[in-house]
């Protein structure tokens, strides 16, 4: 493929074909699920976040992708990083697993719009990022984690856990199993045992959580306590239909 090539259907995919700046290393399949849910903040004001630079040459895609209006900022734990910040990439130097850090970037950052969770893979680092970024994610903002099986790697702590009676599950080990919980509190606003399994922050706030080979994607959103309404003229009696 040569640079004056159409553009695919995917620009993602097409920049890390023609990758003109530098190194970026991603699962092929990746780079459908982000065009799916980021092509929407295209060319709109946003902030990114994104942990994990690397080389730097994800943060590069994602300025291209989003266009001017898009402000980038990446984490990582490698000072040497902090060399490839550039117009539109600010660079932080941190350890993702530290609460006290993470909070700082969140008051200095306030509301992002996109988090990308790319960094160490370790559960332990995924689910202190979660839990002090992800309340300030904007309102209609998509979180994304990646790279999730290394939760079945022992050596990152994971491995294949055993199905257990829901309450009674054992503490998670890697943040596909702690996801499993977000699918409960997705649906808490049915659940008719509150003592077990109630309302939260994240039911009122999370409208979707997706999830890929080796990703999961939250998509936020306003959720309101669902309602159901019956319209139209019944058909028959089945004696259940209010009188």
């Amino acid at each position: 493929m040569t640079d004056d090539a159409p553009p695919a259907a995917n620009p993602l995919r097409h920049y890390f074909e023609t990758n003109p700046g530098r190194l970026i290393h991603k699962w092929n399949h990746y780079f459908d699920v982000y065009h799916r849910h980021f092509e929407r903040y295209r060319d709109r004001d946003i902030t990114l976040l994104e942990f994990g630079v690397f080389h730097g040459g994800s943060l590069q895609m994602w300025k291209q992708y989003f266009g001017p209006g898009a402000r980038i900022v990446g984490v990582d734990i490698d000072p040497r990083c902090a060399s490839l910040g550039e117009g539109r990439i600010d660079i932080r130097i941190g350890d993702q697993a530290d609460r006290a850090f993470l909070r700082s970037l969140r008051d200095e950052l306030g509301q992002v719009d996109i988090v990308i969770d790319d960094g160490a893979h370790m559960f332990r680092h995924q689910l202190a990022t979660f839990e002090e970024i992800f309340p300030v994610v904007s309102s209609d903002g998509v979180y994304l984690v990646e790279d999730l099986h290394t939760g079945y790697w022992p050596e990152y702590g994971g491995g294949v856990a055993r199905p257990t009676v829901f309450g009674n599950r054992k503490p998670p080990k890697s943040f596909i199993e702690y996801s499993k919980d977000l699918i409960d509190l997705l649906n808490a606003w049915h659940s008719r045992d509150p003592g077990r399994l109630s309302v939260t922050d994240f039911t009122r706030t999370a409208r979707s959580v997706h999830y890929y080979d080796s990703v999961i994607v939250i998509e936020k959103g306003t959720v309101e306590e669902p309602v159901s309404r019956k319209t139209g003229t019944p058909s028959f009696d089945d004696g259940h239909l209010p009188t």
